[in-house]
């Protein structure tokens, strides 16, 4: 098991390392049981992601992505909070892949950096660290800046410089697959105990995810990982084929149990992706949506017609099964809709008042409250969790202004049109089934995007980058042209 992992020129080593940290285990039991302090059960996984750290960066990555899906939110009692064990990884690897950077500065590719998608995130992350430096509040946006980089610099050049072959995005897809898998079981015994009542579908997915949009949101820009690794020539042991199978069946059922809107929409528009991409249709599909939401956006806003959509306060409420909520949301009245629309007409009142700068990074939150209209308020308007805009696009545009949504936008539509032409010009199977699930996870990711912000959290975030480390990665592996270097 652990040779797929490990080089064997280390094999002696990590015995070593396995004997020394059978005996800090140990040490550390005896104190937690000595002295009943939680701290000591930590020394153990400081000392191997240390050790393992020394010894090969890459089982650092590996381990990162097989927290993702059991990471847990830990809240300080300074009201800060972070993901466990997730994010001080994401800060560990961070810090080692700038290290060998530097160290190994001359022999770093040039053509990953001069990758048209390199160049926009490259923009995109610029633009970002200016807004941040004319932000309403500077603290608050540079915290943003700093969680942009270590997205960046873990997931996306991370993902660049570890992941060289099919080999490695399939041991990637296990090793996020099998606690995913798991840990959606566990969610799936525990809701069915519950009757899988709507109401339960927040309470069963603790302490894993915030929310059952979290949780929904992971499993649908996955399940096109699961595809990609069951199509696989390779794929051909029959035991494998079958965990496979049941996990993407217990994915779909994860997703249906969410209670979802977002996350069905996206599966349909997964597989819709599929064929835009099979048939090369994506860049007409692409132009027809925006020039339906410019003309439907411009509707809304032509003499304040979005006045007339403002909901009633008294029925405009919570519900307490799927289909009173499906019910609600068509006629205006389900309460989380409502609230969105609340945000969404601050935002773009916002927007006229700070049009090309915007008002800094994370700065929504801070500074919406004068620009709501009281008669869009809801039940749950006084916000006491402190959430976002619950629209990407628009919260871009309200803190990084409008050429900020103009680089996002552009650089998120240009990985499909450009994906696209990659996955019609490979001829190897493989590649070319990855590329296509890197595509129809980055459609669903966008998708979710339109009514939650989803980038900068540690379920979904990830998994977005990953997908444009896959698009560039696999691009230049099949380039003509010899890779150049920094000199």
């Amino acid at each position: 098991m652990l040779d797929a992992f490990f080089p064997k020129h280390l094999d002696k080593t990590y015995t070593a390392f396995f004997y020394l940290l059978a005996i800090v285990f140990f040490m550390a039991e005896v104190g937690y049981v000595l002295e009943n302090r939680l701290l000591f059960l930590s020394i153990p996984f400081v000392v191997l992601v240390i050790g393992v750290f020394i010894l090969d960066i890459k089982v650092v990555y590996y381990l990162l992505w097989a927290t993702i899906p059991i990471s847990i939110q830990y809240s300080f009692q300074n009201g800060l909070s972070t993901d466990l064990p997730t994010e001080p990884l994401i800060a560990l690897l961070m810090f080692g892949l700038i290290t060998m950077g530097i160290k190994h500065f001359r022999s770093v590719r040039a053509d990953y950096l001069l990758h048209p998608i390199s160049i926009f995130l490259i923009l995109h992350f610029l633009w970002i660290g200016l807004t941040a430096l004319v932000a309403e509040n500077f603290v608050i946006a540079i915290k943003f800046l700093l969680a942009k980089t270590w997205y960046i610099v873990t997931f996306y050049m991370g993902s660049l410089y570890l992941l060289r072959s099919l080999k490695d995005y399939k041991r990637l897809v296990i090793t996020i697959l099998v606690p995913l898998t798991f840990i959606v079981s566990v969610i799936l015994v525990k809701h069915a105990i519950m009757g899988f009542t709507f109401m339960s579908a927040n309470y069963v997915i603790n302490p894993f995810f915030r929310n059952h949009v979290d949780y929904a949101s992971l499993l649908v820009v996955f399940i096109p990982f699961v595809w990609y690794y069951y199509k696989l020539p390779q794929t051909t042991n029959f035991y494998i084929k079958a965990a496979l199978v049941y996990s993407f069946l217990i994915l779909i059922a994860g997703i249906f149990f969410s209670y979802t809107r977002a996350a069905f929409v996206s599966l349909g528009l997964i597989v819709a992706a599929y064929y835009l991409i099979k048939y090369r249709w994506m860049k007409y599909a692409l132009v027809l949506t925006l020039i339906l939401s410019t003309l439907w956006i411009s509707s809304l806003i032509k003499n304040n017609r979005y006045l007339k959509y403002a909901p009633n306060f008294e029925q405009t409420v919570a519900h307490k099964d799927f289909e009173s909520l499906l019910s609600a949301t068509y006629k205006l009245r389900d309460i989380s809709t409502m609230e969105r629309v609340y945000r969404w007409v601050a935002g773009f009142r916002m927007i006229r008042d700070h049009p090309w700068m915007g008002f800094g990074p994370n700065g929504f939150y801070p500074n919406y409250r004068p620009y709501t209209i009281r008669a869009f308020e809801t039940y749950v308007s006084d916000n006491p969790e402190k959430s976002g805009i619950h629209n990407y696009y628009l919260m871009t545009t309200v803190e990084q202004g409008i050429l900020g949504l103009i680089i996002f936008l552009v650089m998120s539509l240009f990985v499909l049109i450009y994906g696209e032409r990659l996955y019609h010009s490979i001829r190897e199977y493989g590649y070319k089934l990855l590329v296509m699930a890197a595509l129809m996870s980055h459609v669903a990711i966008l998708s979710i995007l339109l009514i939650n912000d989803m980038i900068e959290t540690v379920k979904v975030g990830p998994v977005f980058f990953l997908n444009l480390a896959i698009i560039v990665g696999v691009d230049i592996r099949f380039r003509n042209t010899k890779p150049s270097r920094v000199s």
